[in-house]
């Protein structure tokens, strides 16, 4: 068989795992009584990790390079990395609520990549004379894991504030000491209990502990985004012989990385209270789309091939 048709297959059948996990996410959600929905979750959310990874690792195989030189290739990366961070923090916390989330903006990031990327695009090329560096691999993984676990973070913090929209809510600063109780406590508790008017953890811990569990996310993703940032600097030195140039993309980069250091010092030195660092970090989502797919499509820059006919 053809290498490309079970890559191809491997997409197709990632993309229909989505929509049946999305399904079952969604009415588990909705139910919150089945320990065997919480398992069954689980388990499509591997088996989407795989059937990504898979796909990836054939086009490595096949073309000798990283899968990350053109749009298709990000876009795949890019749902492995959402899938791989969700397995973990469920692993972790049991929380329904993070693939609730999660698996949406997969599922649009996947099928933007299977369904609307015309044929030319999905096309592995020889990679131009400025991708054929040992910077590929470093400085683009970095990035579009940083893009993952940011975006992660920043649909948690944008359900905190649908959760927490019509109530009266202070949200506390960073990581207390009873948000960590209330966390441990969840993890004790059933998630079948997380609403129940007996079960300890009423609308209030339950807003505490998306806002912790999204708060560690973007600690986590910002670091990646400075190091994606400073290689991508190094690498352009050597490509173009500037190490900042202001080419668009470099230009929201720093908007991204400016956004999210501001949720992160409100929070650390509780500047802002309540609401307004979520809606921040609800903010830093729009502009890493923007960042990573709105300067390919409205402007021309130095990072423009791989990406887009020109």
């Amino acid at each position: 068989m053809n290498i490309s048709l079970i890559e191809n297959n491997l997409i197709n059948v990632s993309f229909a795992l989505l929509l049946l996990g999305l399904i079952i996410y969604w009415l588990n959600l909705a139910l919150n009584r089945s320990i065997n929905l919480n398992f069954l979750c689980f388990s499509i959310t591997i088996l989407i990790n795989i059937t990504l990874a898979s796909s990836l690792l054939i086009r490595w195989i096949e073309n000798n390079y990283f899968p990350l030189s053109n749009l298709y290739e990000s876009l795949v990366f890019l749902g492995w990395c959402i899938t791989f961070l969700q397995i973990i923090i469920e692993s972790q916390t049991k929380n329904i609520f993070i693939g609730s989330v999660t698996i949406p903006i997969t599922l649009f990031v996947v099928g933007f990549a299977n369904l609307s990327l015309p044929n030319d695009l999905k096309i592995a090329s020889p990679l131009v004379p400025a991708l054929k560096s040992n910077w590929l691999m470093m400085h683009v993984t970095v990035m579009m894991l940083s893009y993952g676990t940011l975006m992660v973070g920043s649909l948690l913090s944008f359900l905190l504030l649908i959760i927490s929209s019509e109530k009266n809510i202070e949200i506390k600063g960073n990581s207390s000491n009873a948000t960590k109780k209330v966390l441990l406590r969840y993890k004790i508790n059933s998630v079948n209990e997380i609403l129940e008017p007996n079960s300890g953890i009423n609308t209030l811990n339950l807003v505490e502990i998306i806002d912790n569990i999204s708060y560690r996310i973007i600690g986590f993703g910002f670091p990646l985004l400075t190091i994606g940032i400073i290689s991508g600097a190094v690498w352009a030195n050597d490509a173009w012989g500037t190490y900042w140039s202001w080419d668009p993309k470099e230009t929201w980069a720093l908007i991204t990385w400016i956004i999210f250091a501001i949720y992160l010092h409100s929070r650390i030195n509780n500047r802002l209270d309540g609401r307004k660092p979520a809606i921040i970090a609800s903010l830093g989502f729009i502009i890493i789309w923007v960042c990573y797919l709105g300067v390919n499509f409205l402007g021309k820059g130095l990072h423009s091939y791989g990406w887009l006919a020109t």
